[in-house]
């Protein structure tokens, strides 16, 4: 992490456009090759930060496309009756996800160019239909790898969580899934206490107790499986965990399809996290004030904390 530039990987779900259209689209713009990787995923290679991907977001699919026939006849003709059936009904509800390497963040930008091509030809996002629950994802890289460089950002984003939720405007149909699920009051309460500064495997420990699912708007699993395998995989087996060193942000809409709609907006909320981790007393304060909302009932059910926080605890 240290000595280069911190990078941050994208993860856009769109709808609307074929996967080979996407893939040329992205590697038009940015001057890479495509290479075939099963029926359900592209890979564009080329770029100095590593290789893009485009495939459909649907993991069991994907490993359909990617299995070699056999010499059974009969039995191939009803996988790829079963498989086309399948890829049918996923089309009209699970979307195409573009997947950025690790982007030095200066790079960032580009995004919005890619963004501005996809939404040309065609491209829709999550409020085009009631059904389409999608998202942009930010993997942005950790400044570290211990407790101290990784707690500043988990107590910050609680603390921001209903601001940025707000700000999100979050489609209904994504409240009502899984996917972004709030992290528990107590598991809260525990982690802005002002006592609270464990080592990394309490730190570890503590949040698979109260969080062993991916299904938080910041997933900190890939993290906490890249740095403690062992300790991750005796809670959690689910396959689609996978390792990096890096935050896994999804609370924000992919709203491709709005001219109005950038990358940059969503990306300028993440900041505040960054900024209000980066400053150790103002982050202490936060807690503190926030620690009172969450002991006081009243304070709890008939405040405004997103509102407290626009107006006292942002940078901007």
């Amino acid at each position: 992490m240290h000595g280069h530039e911190r990078r941050v990987g994208v993860e856009l779900e769109m709808i609307g456009l074929e996967l080979n259209d996407i893939a040329e689209l992205v590697a038009g713009q940015l001057g890479l090759s495509i290479s075939v990787d099963g029926r359900y995923r592209r890979v564009l290679s080329g770029d100095p930060a590593g290789d893009w991907a485009v495939e459909l977001d649907f993991d069991f699919l994907q490993r359909l496309g990617r299995q070699e026939r056999g010499e059974n006849d009969v039995l191939d003709d009803l996988r790829d009756s079963a498989e086309d059936l399948l890829k049918t009904l996923a089309e009209l509800v699970v979307p195409k996800e573009l997947v950025s390497p690790p982007l030095p963040m200066h790079r960032l930008r580009e995004m919005d160019d890619v963004i501005t091509v996809l939404r040309a030809a065609g491209a829709k996002g999550t409020s085009d239909s009631v059904g389409y629950a999608f998202s942009l994802q930010f993997n942005p890289e950790v400044p570290g790898e211990q407790a101290a460089d990784i707690l500043p950002y988990l107590k910050a984003f609680l603390c921001l969580y209903e601001w940025l939720f707000r700000q999100s405007r979050v489609d209904l149909t994504r409240r009502v899934t899984s996917f972004i699920d709030p992290f528990p009051q107590d598991y809260v309460r525990l982690v802005v206490a002002p006592g609270y500064a464990p080592d990394l495997g309490t730190l570890i420990d503590d949040y698979l107790r109260w969080n062993p699912t991916r299904n938080r708007a910041l997933d900190f699993l890939p993290l906490f499986l890249h740095l403690d395998e062992e300790r991750v995989r005796a809670v959690t087996d689910d396959p689609l965990i996978k390792p990096r060193p890096a935050f896994h942000y999804r609370l924000p809409n992919s709203d491709i399809h709005r001219p109005e709609w950038s990358f940059r907006v969503a990306w300028h909320d993440w900041l505040e996290v960054e900024a209000l981790a980066a400053k150790p007393r103002r982050l202490a304060a936060c807690c503190r004030a926030y620690e009172k909302v969450l002991r006081n009932p009243v304070k709890r059910w008939l405040g405004d904390w997103a509102r407290e926080v626009e107006q006292q605890w942002l940078s901007r």
